[in-house]
C-alpha cells in the first residue's frame, strides 16, 4: 500500500469514527422533556417548574403511588374552600400528577416509597382554550426509562389516552360538580 492510499484509509477511517461518535452523541443525549408535547395541544414546556409546585395530597393504587401538586394559582383556589366554596377554579391554574410504580424502601423496612417513574399528567384551567371541555386542558405523558424520554399517552392505554388536550375530560365529568377537580387538598 503506497503512502498516498494509507493516507486516504486513514482519513476515511477518521472520518467515518467521528461521523459515528458524533450521531451517538446526538442520540445518546437525554431528550429535553419540554419539547414534547400532545396533538392538539399542551406542551410540556407549559408546565415548566412543576417539580417545585406544592403537593396537594398524594396517592396509592394497586399499582401506582402519585403526588399530586399544584401552582401557586391552583394552591390559593383550595386554600380559598374550592371545591365547597361553589367557586370555579381560576384560569392559570395548574395541576401535576406524578406516577411512580410503588417499591419498599431499602433503607425502612416495610415502607411503600416511589420507585420507577411511569409518567406525568397535566391539567391547566383556561376557559377560552378548553371551553368544550368544562374549560380544562388535558395531557398524559409517559416516561420511558430506557431512553430517558416522555411521549404523549395512547389510546392503547388504560385508560385509553384521546391524544389531544381534551384526553382526560371524559373521566372528570363525574366530578364536574367539583370543576372537574377529583382530588381534595389534603389538611396540613
Amino acid at each position: 500500500m503506497t503512502m498516498k492510499t494509507k493516507r486516504k484509509l486513514t482519513i476515511r477511517i477518521v472520518t467515518g469514527s467521528l461521523a459515528v461518535f458524533g450521531v451517538a452523541a446526538i442520540y445518546g443525549q437525554a431528550q429535553d422533556k419540554y419539547t414534547v408535547q400532545v396533538p392538539g395541544g399542551l406542551a410540556f414546556s407549559e408546565f415548566r417548574g412543576y417539580e417545585s409546585w406544592q403537593t396537594i395530597a398524594v396517592s396509592q393504587g394497586e399499582k401506582v403511588m402519585a403526588v399530586i401538586l399544584g401552582n401557586p394559582a391552583m394552591i390559593e383556589a383550595y386554600e380559598a374552600g374550592m371545591p365547597g366554596n361553589g367557586k370555579p377554579v381560576p384560569d392559570g391554574a395548574k395541576m401535576a400528577k406524578i406516577h411512580w410504580a410503588p417499591k419498599e424502601s431499602e433503607t425502612f423496612p416495610g415502607a411503600i416509597v416511589a420507585g420507577a417513574l411511569l409518567d406525568v399528567d397535566f391539567m391547566v384551567k383556561d376557559s377560552m382554550r378548553f371551553a368544550d371541555s368544562g374549560g380544562w386542558g388535558y395531557a398524559v405523558f409517559r416516561y420511558d426509562s430506557q431512553s430517558d424520554t416522555f411521549t404523549p399517552g395512547t389510546m392503547q392505554e388504560q385508560p385509553p389516552q384521546g391524544n389531544d388536550a381534551k384526553c382526560g375530560f371524559a373521566c372528570h365529568t363525574v366530578v364536574k360538580s367539583r370543576d372537574y377537580v377529583f382530588t381534595d387538598y389534603a389538611r396540613r
